[in-house]
């Protein structure tokens, strides 16, 4: 084991073993590991599989797969540091988004392909690159790190960690550790780390209206009969004001964050159509970060290709509401399921179906785990982490919150915000994944002192 790891001789570490990391990350992605209902979960298997491998080489011991009933397969490992060494836990999901439309990419979503410094292709930035991280940290210490070491690599992170309390409940004694680095977060911006200090939750439903008890003719019947996809548009419209903020009543909004974030950056980032406005007022950090936002994800209603001439007697629709730290998703998912219910236009049958649920959680940066971390982003980027909150979700964090309650959370990511992390061309920037396999290494070193 080296004596000590220092910036340069990490930096070294990582040079020597990039290449062999990039081909295992190559090899992982032309896995279709899609953990969603409806593709083969074989794929995901054969993923959990190859991970453990990839743990092995990198030199963890007691690799495994976890199972619980129902549930993807996890993948943990271990690596044992000095005698009475701290413990960290280190986390990614190896589990991916399905592609969306082939004929959306540039290159085929399981083939790898490197353009400009980018390496694309459906899981690279979310998540499998975080698992590429954790083998170059441990790597670059010969395998031999200066604390414990245990790496929990998740199956079902992106079909909302369904079965995560299971795992808990069963593997409770494996996950317990001093700190976590959960590597699936962003990063600012590249050359700009991210320390995540705050993650929204979610509250989702089905709501479904009906207006009929069959279809009738649109012709015969209709003027004084509402047809169930006008009374599911005017419905869903009540779920935000003029201006787009959300007029759900009774939900949480958080304080308002130190960051600001960019207006034209924000357009580039997401793809806004010029004229097209952004939803709401105030900051838009607020908005993205400390406040509820609703999306509707799905309708299912009569294509428009082959509709008949006829009133529609049901419609359905998928919405989701992002909670701002500090909301509860129950009481959250109350007030939505109310709201709907009492905004159905014309009287309409409203029925409300919980889905997913997850709830938001603020981290409290301090402490000698969050100081390791900035230290190691200053000797490897040169500049401390950029401390912001997070518009998406990790039901991971409240769930370990609960569970370990005294364990860091050191929220930590590799994409950026060109990865285009659940869209077409996802890719992740190499070079800024070379440097976050520097970064965890020497993190490793400095928690290792500073939580002594």
């Amino acid at each position: 084991m080296p004596a000590e790891l220092s910036p340069d001789t990490a930096r070294t570490a990582v040079e020597s073993s990039f290449p062999r990391i990039r081909a295992e990350l190559d090899r992982l992605v032309r896995i279709p590991s899609v953990s969603a209902a409806g593709f083969d979960a074989r794929h995901v298997r054969r993923s959990a599989r190859a991970v453990a491998r990839w743990l092995t080489d990198s030199g963890f011991s007691d690799v495994r797969l976890l199972e619980v009933d129902g549930a993807h397969p996890a993948v943990y490992g271990t690596v044992r540091g000095p005698a009475g060494s701290p413990r960290l836990l280190l986390y990614a999901h190896h589990d991916v988004q399905p592609p969306g439309p082939a004929d959306l990419w540039d290159s085929p979503p399981f083939e790898p392909a490197e353009r400009d410094g980018r390496l694309f292709g459906r899981g690279t930035a979310d998540d499998k690159a975080g698992i590429a991280v954790h083998a170059a940290a441990v790597q670059a210490w010969a395998g031999r790190p200066p604390l414990d070491v245990a790496v929990f690599i998740e199956g079902e992170e992106e079909t909302g960690s369904t079965h995560l309390p299971e795992f808990l409940s069963a593997y409770k004694h494996l996950l317990h550790a001093d700190a976590i680095v959960i590597a699936d977060c962003s990063n600012w911006a590249i050359g700009e780390p991210t320390l995540i200090t705050s993650l929204r939750g979610i509250a989702d439903c089905v709501v479904e209206v009906r207006t009929l008890d069959h279809a009738v003719h649109s012709g015969k019947y209709g003027g004084p009969v509402p047809d169930a996809i006008t009374v599911l548009c005017r419905l869903i419209a009540t779920l935000h004001d003029a201006a787009g903020n959300v007029a759900v009543r009774g939900l949480h909004t958080g304080a308002l964050p130190a960051v600001s974030m960019d207006e034209s950056r924000l357009r580039q980032v997401v793809g806004l159509r010029p004229d097209v406005h952004f939803l709401g007022d105030g900051a838009l950090s607020e908005r993205i970060w400390a406040r509820p936002a609703v999306a509707v994800l799905g309708i299912d209603a009569p294509p428009v290709a082959g509709a008949a001439h006829k009133i529609v007697p049901w419609a359905r629709a998928g919405i989701s509401v992002r909670l701002a730290p500090g909301d509860d998703a129950e009481r959250a998912f109350l007030a939505l399921e109310e709201h709907l219910r009492c905004h159905a236009p014309w009287n309409a049958e409203v029925t409300v179906t919980q889905d997913h649920r997850s709830e938001p959680h603020h981290i409290d940066a301090s402490g000698p785990a969050f100081d390791a971390f900035r230290r190691a982003c200053a000797d490897t980027w040169g500049c401390a982490p950029v401390e912001a909150g997070s518009g998406g979700s990790l039901p991971l964090v409240a769930a370990l919150a609960e569970a370990y309650p005294d364990m860091a959370l050191l929220l930590t990511g590799v994409d950026d915000p060109d990865s285009k992390a659940h869209s077409e061309n996802e890719s992740v920037h190499l070079g800024e994944l070379k440097q976050c396999c520097v970064n965890e290494a020497l993190l490793l070193g400095y928690l290792a002192a500073e939580i002594r």
